[in-house]
């Protein structure tokens, strides 16, 4: 991922207000580009999942544009934004329509006109690519909640995406669940698409992002990598959000102001190469170092 790439999707909002009255998000510029998982993060009600669902004109700015691989989007084309970006929402029962799994994938495209026989094809492809495939004959409604996520996933996936949006990847998930769901988004991510997604666990998004953007009060406060954006106290305090536990733990130990871990393995590598250290430098019973 480079700054200098074109964006896939380009996002400016100078406001966004729904119907009740209630600003969801203002003086927003925000871009995804190739080749990079992005992670949204914020506390409750900062505005990510109406940035999001602006990303493939779910919703449409007040003022403002969405361009989508060079394409401004208008009223005449939401379509094309729908196929380029394609969203998986935090309530995956949403998303399910159909008797079984497989024709709930296959159910966008065949309202694009694919042909049954490769529509079928298509979507065992994508329920594979999601590790999926022995659910194809099962009742979407009957899925457990991680099922129902990679489901949902594969119902995107079968469009070709140049970008997946995902809102809460991981919301209400056992550990186990949402693991197997974030090595998905890391092995989509792998197969070349761009993803953006919403998270409230930073240890997760400082697992699989390259780049965070912070959201408070319907606005990005700031963005960067992991490193930049979870050892910057006052963006943090901003957003009323706590960085990850490897990042206090290195504080903690002082090891911050060295490498700068940000996950587990982060610190794992980092305590695991300061006790190397410190076993060569303690002197044998003869008085002179291990080394």
């Amino acid at each position: 991922m480079s700054r200098d790439q074109v964006p896939l999707v380009n996002l400016r909002c100078e406001a966004h207000t729904y119907p009740d009255g209630t600003v969801g998000m203002h003086d927003v510029d925000f871009s995804v580009y190739p080749d990079e998982v992005l992670a949204l993060v914020g506390g409750n009600g900062a505005g990510k999942s109406t940035l999001l669902e602006h990303l493939n004109a779910t919703l449409v700015p007040d003022d403002g544009e969405l361009v989508v691989d060079g394409t401004p989007i208008t009223e005449d084309n939401k379509a094309y934004a729908r196929t380029e970006v394609g969203f998986v929402f935090q309530d995956a029962d949403t998303q399910l329509v159909a008797p079984t799994v497989l024709d709930d994938v296959m159910f966008g495209l065949q309202n694009y006109g694919v042909p049954g026989d490769e529509a079928k094809q298509r979507a065992r492809e994508a329920l594979a690519t999601v590790d999926a495939s022995h659910l194809e004959d099962r009742i979407p409604h009957y899925l457990s909640g991680g099922e129902k996520r990679l489901v949902g996933l594969a119902g995107v996936l079968v469009l070709e995406p140049s970008v997946i949006v995902l809102d809460e990847p991981l919301a209400g998930l056992d550990p186990e669940r949402s693991r197997l769901v974030a090595e998905r988004i890391e092995q989509i991510h792998r197969d070349g698409i761009s993803v953006v997604l919403s998270t409230h666990d930073l240890e997760f998004a400082a697992d699989v992002a390259d780049r965070i953007c912070v959201m408070t009060d319907g606005n990005v406060v700031g963005n960067g990598t992991p490193r930049e954006v979870f050892y910057n106290d006052a963006l943090l305090a901003e957003a009323n959000l706590h960085p990850p536990s490897a990042v206090r733990v290195a504080r903690e130990a002082g090891l911050e102001t060295t490498a700068q871990p940000v996950t587990e393995a982060d610190l794992v590598s980092l305590l695991t190469e300061a006790t190397d250290v410190a076993t060569t430098q303690t002197p044998s019973p003869d008085g002179r170092g291990h080394d």
